[in-house]
């Protein structure tokens, strides 16, 4: 069974004693009410260094057995970072590190239009940086004793229309993979032109959020959410799963999910500008 939300506050309330702990975070879906019963329960742990992560383990070993463990800073690679995998009455609860300098620092860029997708493993897309605002503006805050994260989501909870409209000026990538996919097409080259699909998927999903004004911070679901926003292209998520299904040896079948990704680049396009205004 989860947590209950008194059980989390007073998880929180011990970790922010941890040195370099400044604050804690629900996130995922739990915090957006969108959870299962098999959903894991995310604490972002914000963070300056150095991070205690001795008192850290300890702590994880008191709430989750002695065989809970945290990592240091940075093991779990450059964009996820590090934290632990725990178990806390038969339920999975990770604790997920966040270096609050660098969120300030990937919110600046952002309000300022800048962003890249980083290369982090289990990202396929690539880490957008300003997925570190987004968490934030969709997290529920449980332990804040200095008050600098509530501050900071104030901000973010307002996207930044430099950001939007720099997604939205990324579709030029989307529409350079379809170019791309259709040189696999004479080499039935099945797996480059999905992956150049998966991309240009990515990127339409990021720009209709952005035009949207709304935080995207998972590939998992992305095509699912933009074809809920008012205005994208209909029926997006059907026709993607259909440019995917058509990705056979068959040149017919792969000129035709490229076509189909095409006409949603198109569309896309089109459905950000008229956002946008």
């Amino acid at each position: 069974m989860a947590l209950s939300d008194v059980d989390l506050t007073a998880m929180a309330q011990r970790l922010v004693t941890v040195p370099g702990v400044v604050g804690v975070v629900l996130g995922g879906s739990r915090a957006r009410q969108t959870q299962t019963p098999a959903s894991d329960t995310d604490l972002g742990l914000y963070y300056r260094a150095p991070l205690d992560t001795d008192r850290l383990g300890e702590l994880a070993i008191a709430v989750a057995g002695g065989k809970a463990r945290v990592t240091a800073p940075g093991e779990w690679g450059p964009w996820v970072d590090g934290g632990g995998w725990l178990r806390v009455d038969d339920h999975p609860v990770d604790w997920i590190y966040r270096d609050l300098d660098r969120v300030r620092d990937c919110w600046a860029a952002a309000e300022h239009g800048r962003y890249e997708f980083h290369a982090q493993g289990g990202h396929p897309l690539g880490v957008p940086d300003f997925a570190y605002a987004g968490e934030l503006a969709l997290g529920r805050i449980l332990a804040d004793p200095t008050g600098e994260l509530a501050a900071l989501r104030r901000r973010v909870l307002v996207f930044p229309r430099p950001l939007a409209e720099a997604l939205v000026a990324g579709l030029w990538e989307a529409d350079f993979l379809v170019g791309l996919a259709r040189k696999g097409v004479p080499r039935f080259d099945t797996s480059y032109v999905a992956g150049c699909l998966f991309r240009l998927v990515g990127v339409c999903a990021h720009a209709l959020h952005g035009a949207a004004g709304q935080w995207l911070i998972n590939e998992k679901g992305a095509v699912a959410a933009a074809g809920r926003l008012p205005g994208a292209p209909a029926k997006f998520q059907e026709r993607v799963d259909a440019a995917f299904a058509a990705i056979t040896n068959d040149p017919l079948r792969l000129t035709l999910a490229i076509d189909i990704a095409a006409d949603l680049v198109l569309e896309t396009t089109e459905a950000c500008a008229m956002m946008l205004r």
